[in-house]
């Protein structure tokens, strides 16, 4: 992934941001690596593999910036990609998190899976995005070429001013990897700030290089932290209706994995809850500690509106 995508970023990144390579102690040759062939990048060492939420946390500790960019080792940039994105943070001061708009690297007209046109969430905190509802991904043909609000933005490439990130003491360790952004996100607006997309700059996401579709272990880490986002930061007026609504939801979407035949993604959902469950009393005094202001879209069901009314496209969603 280094070799394949560090050189886009230090060619399109270099004259406005510096680079640094967090290392989530790796046992490769990653390191050596880029003080070989990249020597102007710096490097952090985290001493644990912590996943993605206490990995970022960790590095950030020591690295002084206006803006963070957080981004994965699999996405290519484009030129004059970070500009449009400083351009918004200057003109709107209550703007705290950025996402670019991000195409699939192998079909470079399509919308990568992962953030896409930036992402919403549904009553139920199931989330999807512009460009991409469940598994339908739509091609890129401008229609997303705007400046827009949105309810969270992708881990894959993430914006975020420092002294937010700090406001919010980053990200929440516990989730590990998956959906910790939307939490942040949330809670980012529980606080009055704004969530953005900027559509002119765009980057290329493999997707799935870490874990795939198919690994029960990307089940496990969705559905647990999905339901984790809905106990931390749902009003409280929607509260156990929308919890009880997702236990529902998600044993359906179990019983789908076993008529699909593939059993050990209803095992993952089973393991999600169970761990939801063992930890439900923690995750309601960290909902007290958090939310301070409600900002939930109360849209209908996507689950709804994608599998029974078969409205496949963002633009059909209502």
């Amino acid at each position: 992934m280094l070799e394949q995508f560090l050189p886009s970023i230090v060619n399109f990144s270099s004259e406005l941001a510096d680079i640094y390579v967090a290392d989530n102690a790796s046992t490769d040759n990653s390191i050596g690596y880029v003080k070989e062939f990249f020597p102007l990048v710096h490097i952090v060492e985290n001493t644990t593999n912590g996943g993605y939420a206490k990995g970022y946390n960790d590095a950030l500790k020591s690295i002084d910036a206006d803006v963070y960019c957080l981004i994965n080792s699999d996405i290519e940039v484009s030129q004059n990609w970070i500009s449009p994105i400083l351009e918004v943070f200057k003109k709107e001061k209550n703007t705290a998190i950025i996402q670019p708009k991000i195409l699939d690297y192998k079909q470079k007209d399509t919308f990568e899976y992962a953030g896409a046109g930036g992402g919403f969430i549904d009553l139920y905190g199931y989330p999807y995005c512009r460009g991409r509802v469940f598994n339908n991904v739509e091609k890129d043909t401008k229609q997303f070429n705007d400046v827009a609000d949105i309810f969270w933005a992708s881990g894959a490439c993430f914006f975020i001013r420092s002294e937010v990130y700090q406001l919010l003491k980053g990200f929440d360790e516990n989730y590990f990897a998956h959906q910790e952004e939307v939490d942040l996100c949330w809670r980012a607006q529980n606080e009055g700030f704004d969530v953005k997309y900027v559509g002119n700059s765009t980057v290329y996401h493999i997707g799935g290089a870490t874990l795939q579709e198919t690994n029960p272990q990307k089940t496990f880490l969705n559905f647990r932290n999905s339901l984790l986002n809905v106990i931390k930061n749902v009003p409280k007026q929607w509260f156990l209706f929308v919890v009880f609504s997702r236990l529902v939801l998600d044993g359906v979407a179990g019983i789908k994995f076993l008529i699909e035949l593939r059993p050990v993604h209803t095992w993952a959902i089973v393991r999600a809850h169970l761990s939801v469950y063992k930890n439900f009393y923690k995750f309601l005094q960290k909902r007290k500690r958090l939310q301070k202001k409600y900002n939930y879209n109360l849209h209908t069901s996507v689950v709804w509106q994608y599998f029974i009314l078969r409205r496949k496209k963002f633009k059909d969603l209502r």
